[in-house]
């Protein structure tokens, strides 16, 4: 159960440098249940997630004092508290799906509300919902701890290149001065500002970026006519609550700062528009984000998000653009589904090892970006050929063997990705010559499947236990369904485009 090398590479590099913490394997086994891996695949698996000798010599010239033992002891001192807790995690198994955490609290409120009378649920079942939460729990205090960890390895490693004694602590005296001058200049323009809006001067706009900022006032939530805060590429730790108090925001901007959680007051915003909280911290996204109803914009890229709310989907039925690439989410909510006014979806470089099976339901999709979830993302959904709009689509350096049957219907399909997939349908010859290609080899694909649904039918029609069919229908019906194919290829290669047949449209 090591940290991912992407969140935490250098404590993946100092346990991996560590017998004391290394991974113990059961005698004789290869891959026993006591050897499973929560955040990587299993030693004897290749994977695209495994440190690698590359990745690792990047690291140490980026950092050349790794290699002192001296550097490598004080780590070691700094991180013993992770061994026990990866110890731990290892008995108590994967983290649980994030769904049957949702349902497993609610199961668990219901009951503690009904304490005193009759309970409804049994006790054993009530006990497996606890058992839920806690692991979700104790998951939750691991991942905190890993950054914590990461941070006190840099400033382990920060101090010993400073010259510093790594037995003694920190003396930081002439950088905190330093520091506090910088605070001292932001905060003049941050109390400039609040004094501006007290004496009733509009206040429609504020932008503090990359100025090493902070602390955000609560007294920002009373600034009641601001419209847009850009407060990225900053030190934030925390947004205030009073955050919910600005009525009339319609964009916010907290990327590139250390934030690990939004407070629940986010989804007062009911006028926001955009948010854009990529590039920190979080775990999660507040349950409460479902309520910013008019938000047409979304990113939380670039975070350690595991899981999306479980009813984001129904609520933001205006949400055009949603970026969530580069997280460690495992799947998507079904609730996804219902965006129907999402225009483009970018999951890549996650762990998703599916789609939701109504994923073909967002007919307003335009861009769909699922590459890089390697070895988990193995398969589509059939009705991922009801994505008609889809216009670019990648998904390269994954897993997948075969595209769907429906995948021919993608007619305005016009860039496609493939490339690192063990596909074996359509084969690679086609895949080599292009997206026209495999548009019109899945198309004729899946009209052979319809055809011989026909003839099954036809059998059927034709078997004693039937009655008797007029051949004049039959001659038709299977003159219909040549006819649909034969159009429809031709419709597909620019032959019959000058004078499109309604009814064939209505058929396709």
């Amino acid at each position: 159960m090591d940290p991912a090398p992407q969140a935490h590479p250098i404590l993946s590099y100092v346990l991996s440098r560590l017998p004391t913490l290394a991974k113990t394997r059961p005698a004789g086994g290869d891959g026993g249940g006591g050897d499973f891996d929560i955040e990587q695949p299993p030693v004897h698996t290749p994977s695209p997630r495994t440190p690698s000798t590359a990745g690792e010599f990047e690291l140490v010239e980026r950092m050349p004092g790794l290699r002192h033992p001296s550097v490598l002891r004080a780590m070691t001192r700094a991180v013993a508290d992770v061994s026990a807790a990866r110890s731990a995690l290892q008995v108590l198994g994967p983290r649980p799906d994030h769904e049957l955490v949702d349902s497993s609290r609610a199961i668990v409120a219901a009951a503690d509300a009904e304490a005193g009378g009759s309970r409804r649920v049994p006790e054993g079942d009530l006990e497996a919902c606890r058992a839920v939460v806690r692991l979700e729990e104790t998951h939750d205090a691991y991942e905190a701890l890993l950054q914590e960890a990461e941070g006190r390895l840099e400033a382990v490693y920060r101090s010993a290149m400073e010259g510093k004694d790594l037995e003694e602590p920190d003396g930081r005296d002439e950088s905190a001065a330093a520091a506090a001058g910088d605070d001292a200049a932001v905060q003049e323009e941050v109390i400039a500002v609040l004094r501006q809006a007290e004496e009733g001067k509009p206040v429609e706009s504020f932008r503090l970026v990359d100025r090493q900022l902070r602390h955000l006032p609560e007294a920002f939530g009373r600034i009641q006519g601001l419209r847009v805060l850009d407060v990225s590429r900053n030190q934030l730790e925390v947004i205030p609550d009073a955050i919910g108090g600005l009525d009339h925001l319609e964009e916010l901007r907290l990327a590139s700062n250390a934030l690990i959680s939004l407070p629940d007051s986010v989804g007062l915003l009911l006028n926001l528009r955009i948010l854009n909280v990529g590039s920190n911290r979080l775990r999660s996204l507040p349950d409460s984000i479902s309520k910013c109803r008019s938000l047409i914009e979304l990113d939380a890229s670039y975070n350690g998000l595991a899981y999306l709310p479980t009813n984001i989907g129904y609520e933001l039925v205006n949400l055009r653009k949603l970026w969530v690439h580069m997280n460690k989410l495992r799947s998507l909510p079904s609730s996804i589904c219902e965006m129907r006014s999402l225009y483009l979806l970018d999951a890549h470089f996650n762990e998703l090892c599916g789609l939701p099976s109504a994923i073909g339901k967002l007919s307003s999709l335009e861009i769909l970006n699922l590459s890089s979830n390697f070895s988990d993302l193995k398969d589509l959904p059939a009705s991922f050929g009801d994505l008609l709009n889809l216009r670019e689509l990648d998904l390269s350096n994954n897993q997948i063997h075969a595209l769907p049957d429906s995948f021919g219907r993608l007619d305005k399909l016009e860039k496609l990705n493939l490339e690192q997939n063990p596909l074996s349908m359509p084969p690679m010859e086609i895949v080599s010559k292009g997206v026209d290609a495999v548009k019109e080899y899945m198309l004729q694909r899946w009209l052979d499947i319809l055809l011989e649904e026909e003839r099954k039918s036809i059998a059927a029609a034709e078997s004693p236990q039937a009655p008797t069919t007029p051949s004049a229908w039959l001659a038709r019906s299977v003159s219909w369904v040549s006819d649909v194919s034969g159009s429809l290829v031709g419709y597909l290669s620019g032959e019959n485009k000058t004078e499109k047949d309604a009814y064939l449209d209505q058929q396709y």
